[in-house]
Order: C-alpha cells, then structure tokens, then sequence
C-alpha cells in the first residue's frame, strides 16, 4: 500500500475549451427559453422547476450520430421524468426531511452509477441529481404529480425537438467531428514522433530533443481518438446508397488519420502528412464536401479491401457485384466497416458493467453514504432544505479520490464565487421576473461555455443559476439563500470527500488485472494473424459467382478489423483503468512495468494491423 500525494496546482488550471461547446450551450438555452416565456406569460413561474427538469435533457448526447442520439434522448428524458416522479412522490408523501435526505441519497446514487454504466458522457450524472435533490423539497400534494410529470415530459420532448433540429442542416455533423478529432489526434502524433510542433501561425517548426513520454501520450490519445471516432461511425445508419456513400468518404479519411498508428511511409513524410491530416480536419469540421485528399496507393486499398465483402454478397446500387470481377471493387460500393462481434452492447453492455464486483458499485456507496452524511450534517447545523449539499457531495464523486479532491476544490471555489456574483447582482434580480430569466439564461450560456476549461470556472455560473431556479418557485431572503448555500457547499465538499478517502475502491487494481488479461488475449489473437501473413485466410471458400481473390481479401480485412478494433479497445481501456487506479488512495502497489511493457507490446502489434491494412492484400 502506498499514499499518493494530491495535486494543487493542476485543480485550478485552465484548459482549452472543448470543440462543441456551443452546441449543447444554445440547446439548452433554447429549450429553457421557450417554456420559461410561456410561463412568464401566464403568470406561472412557480412551475420553471419541472419544466427545467425536461429542458436540461437539451445538454445530452451531442457527440453522437442523430439516429443514436434520438434514442438516447428519449432514455434521457425517461429517466429525468421518473427520477422527477420518485422525488415529488416523496415529497407529497414523506414528512421527515431526514428521511428525504436518505432517499435523495439513493436517487443520487443510482444516477452515478447508471450514468457511468451507460457512458452517457457530460454532464452525466450531475444535472439528474441537482434536479431530483431539488424535487424531494419542494411542498408537493399527491394530486400535483401527474401534471407536473406532465410539464417535464412535455418540456423534455421539446428538448428532444431542439437537439434533433440540426439534423435538418448538418445530417452529418456528430460523426463528422469525430473523424475530424481522429486526424487531428493523428497530426498531433506525427509531429510528436518528429520532432514537429505548430506555430501561431499554424505552420510547423522543429522542436528539439522529442520527448519519448510525449510520443507515447500522443500514441494513447490518437489511439482512443480513432477508436471513438470508429464506433460512432459504427452507429451511423447505412440504409441507402447515398448514406452508405457518405459514411465510406469519413472511413476512409479515418483509415489515413489510423495510418499514424502504423508509422507508415506517408507521402511527402510526416511533417506535410500532419498538415495534410490538419487540413482534412478543419474542412470536416467547416461543414464543406468531404475532402477527397489524396492517399497513398496502401492506404487507398483499406477501404477497397473491406468493400470486397460486401461486394461479394451485397447488392451494390442495386446490381449484385459481376461475377468475375476478380479483385477489382465496383467504385460505387460503400465498402463499409462493421464492429467486432461478440462484445454485448445496449442494455447488455450496461448490466454487464453493473454485475457483481463491478468497479462502478463501490463508487456508489461512496455516493450514498457521503450524500447522506452531508444531508444530515447540513440539517444539524440549521440549514432546513440541505438539497443542495447533497448535490454537492454527490458532483464531487470521480472515478478516484485524486479527480474527486480536485472535484471538491474546484466545487467549493465556484460557489464561493458564484454566491459573490449572485449577490452583486441582487439589484438586477429584484427589478423583475423577466430579468431574472434572461439571467438564468445568460448563465446557462456562460456555465456551457467555461465548465470545460476548468469545473471550478462553470461553477461560478451554475451556482446563481441554481439560485434563481429557487427563487422563481419561492422568494426567500438573501441573507438566508446566500448562507445557506454557503454552508451546504463546505459541509458537502468536506463530508463527502471525507466517504471518498474512507470508502476506498479496492477494486481499482483488480480492474487493471482483468484489463492486462484481455489485452494478452487481444494482442496474442492479433499477433498469430500477422504471423499468419497474406494470402492464408480463415479457410476461405469461393461462393457461386465470386474469385480466390476476392473472397480472401475480404476475409483477411474482415479478420484484421475486428483484430484491430479489440486490440485498440483494449489498450483504451488498460489506460483508462491504470489512470483511475493510479489516482486512488490506499491501493497495492500498481504493475507500472508490467503495464508499460504491456502498451508498448500492444501498440506495436496494432502498428503491424495497421500496416497490414495498408498495402494491397493481394494483387489484382
């Protein structure tokens, strides 16, 4: 066992932005603005909370494709309404703010670890807990609750309606981004491994004595960069001809930004191949035709060889492939990738990452037990609705003790100076119900656009938006507001990072164990097929109709995908779980050379997939 110190320093540093910030910024606002007038208008502003609760469903599920983000959002939008619904159930029911305060607790808890389980991503679990801790305190009669389910639901399909609406200009824009982040990942990795570096200006200049941690932090960042950006393209419909065509175009772009992974020749080197990768990049993301670029003659063959299955069995534009065609692709075909098999997905994928000895489960108790320590304590030192500290115990809670001090610090921060913010504007508050809402708005806007730089930073916005949500159902005085958010904030960040060092998560290490075992088994099935070498497919059999040629390039590809994918998710995950591990307190001592040699192992072998893929499996 073994203490590891906290940071400081790297808790309140600013970073860069995230590219697509404004989006789940404007759709919020719009989804809050809409039914916030329409109450405004007729005098009942006293609902804002239950609207809200459907609106901030707006802030989900923007980095996925537009057909798998309609059905998230409606799994979004279910779970707020019935997270809403226990909450005013208890309420209209339950005397005992204690009593609350232990199931708030759960609730809160439930939404950790469902949240983690789905990767839902930001904001994940912290916007259903903030509005369900809210809900258990608010006066409710039994006979309210339909109605007010009613106005969240209603508010949560318009938010449906808003994220959905830029579908209708950019169909392509989710997994657009996510190819455009691989080749910018990929750029960033080559001019690492030169020596490379941009400019102010955007051009490249020489940097001197490289850094071999740099170089293999640029491997692991492209490599999970390529690896997303492969599975949303894996839930993008392929269901006509045109989509099917306009999926290949990004599959092929991502192949190249793969290419870098590989240490392949590219042409004109790797300096003007990152700028080239740049390039691609920045015309995705300006919403312009694909670009068509100009691959090298291996890279151009990855797409043909995986085509060669579909055009083996699948009708292209209508017409199966010709017989005969040997080795040659028909150009119009889509040439699609597909995920490897055998991984369970949807509510599979979720319940096996729920199942006994789960690290998510001892997250939850720590979620649990700290919120309902925080709420009581709240209550002893005299706050009389201690939601607020049970939200905050429950946002600190990160995947190990190291992300969850830098959670508190930066939680407690934010609040402090979002009270100091909130009470400078008290004047402007107080002139009116529609400047209170345009407040609340510009606060969100502004808690979207920082939160991403530092959480501290969104905080200073979130907390006198939260504030002003209160104030529209209940006026209370300022003095009371401001102060008891104030102690609810120490007393949760305290107590609940008091749970996170004393309900340690044993398990961290063991994840780190069974990730080391898969990657074995996923860089050893990996390495048996380079071994195997061209032209010596599984067995493959010539189908009525089809060429040697054409039913081995299209096992050999099938085969090296799939390869490629397990192994590249398995280094993914094996630095996902020695991160967390290395973040957490009280653990034995992590295998850091046996991880490391395991990476290096790994990334070479995926190095010698990409390279297969990037040469002609077999001559035409």
């Amino acid at each position: 066992m073994r203490f590891r110190p906290l940071p400081v320093r790297s808790t309140v540093r600013l970073r860069r932005p995230v590219d697509i910030w404004h989006k789940p910024a404007l759709s919020a606002v719009v989804a809050l603005a809409v039914p916030d007038l329409t109450l405004f208008a007729l005098g009942r502003l006293d609902l804002v909370l239950y609207t809200s609760a459907g609106a901030m469903c707006a802030l989900y599920a923007h980095g996925l494709p537009y057909a798998a983000r309609a059905r998230t959002l409606w799994w979004v939008v279910l779970g707020m309404v019935a997270s809403l619904g226990v909450a005013l159930t208890a309420a209209s029911l339950v005397a005992s703010a204690a009593v609350l305060v232990v199931l708030a607790s759960l609730v809160a808890a439930v939404h950790k670890v469902v949240c983690d389980a789905t990767r839902i991503g930001p904001p994940g679990n912290l916007i259903l807990t903030f509005i369900a801790a809210s809900a258990f305190f608010v006066p409710q009669r039994p006979a309210e609750v339909p109605a007010h389910l009613g106005l969240a639901l209603g508010a949560g399909a318009f938010a449906w309606l808003v994220c959905m609406a830029p579908a209708l200009v950019r169909p392509q824009g989710p997994e657009r981004i996510a190819t455009a982040r691989a080749l910018e990942a990929a750029a960033g990795l080559l001019r690492t491994g030169t020596g490379a570096a941009p400019d102010r200006t955007g051009a490249t200049r020489a940097v001197r004595g490289t850094d071999p941690a740099g170089v293999a932090q640029a491997r692991h960042a492209t490599a999970a960069a390529v690896n997303a950006a492969w599975h949303t393209l894996f839930l993008v419909p392929a269901g006509t001809p045109e989509k099917a065509a306009a999926r290949a175009e990004l599959e092929r772009l991502l192949a190249q930004a793969e290419s870098a992974l590989g240490d392949a020749d590219l042409p004109g080197g790797a300096e003007a191949a990152a700028e080239r990768f740049g390039g691609w990049a920045r015309e995705l993301r300006s919403g312009r035709p694909v670009p068509a670029g100009s691959p090298s003659a291996g890279l151009a063959e990855e797409p043909a060889g995986v085509a060669a299955e579909a055009a083996i069995d699948r009708p292209v534009g209508g017409l199966l492939a010709a017989p005969g065609a040997g080795d040659r692709l028909a150009p119009s075909s889509p040439g699609l990738r597909r995920p490897a098999p055998g991984r369970p997905h949807g509510v599979r994928a979720v319940l096996a990452r729920l199942a006994p000895g789960s690290p998510l489960l001892p997250i939850g108790a720590r979620v649990a037990v700290g919120c309902v320590l925080a709420g009581w304590t709240s209550m002893a030192v005299g706050v009389g609705h201690p939601y607020w500290a049970v939200v905050t115990a429950a946002s600190i809670y990160q995947a190990n003790t190291t992300l969850s001090w830098q959670r508190a610090v930066q939680r407690t921060l934010g609040n402090l100076l979002g009270l100091v913010l909130f009470t400078a504007l008290l004047p402007l508050i107080h002139t009116g119900q529609l400047t209170m809402i345009a407040l609340a708005l510009a606060f969100q806007l502004g808690a979207e656009a920082t939160i991403t730089r530092n959480y501290w930073l969104g905080s200073v916005c979130v907390t006198p938006m939260a504030l002003l949500l209160t104030e529209f159902g209940r006026h209370l005085p300022a003095s009371t507001l401001i102060a008891d958010r104030w102690i609810d904030t120490v007393v949760g960040a305290a107590v609940g990072l008091a749970c996170c060092v004393l309900v340690t998560n044993r398990r961290a290490a063991d994840r780190i164990d069974s990730a080391l075992e898969r990657l074995a088994a996923a860089e050893a099935a990996a390495s048996r097929l380079l071994a195997a070498g061209p032209g010596t497919g599984a067995g493959a059999v010539p189908g009525p109709g089809t060429s040697w040629a054409s039913e081995l390039v299209a096992d050999q590809a099938r085969e090296a995908d799939w390869a490629r994918d397990r192994l590249a998710g398995c280094l993914v995950e094996l630095r996902e779980a020695a991160e967390v591990a290395a973040g957490e307190w009280w653990q034995r001592a992590l295998p850091e050379e046996r991880i490391a040699r395991a990476e290096q192992q790994g990334h070479r072998t995926l190095a010698g997939l990409v390279r297969r893929l990037s040469v002609p499996a077999l001559a035409a």
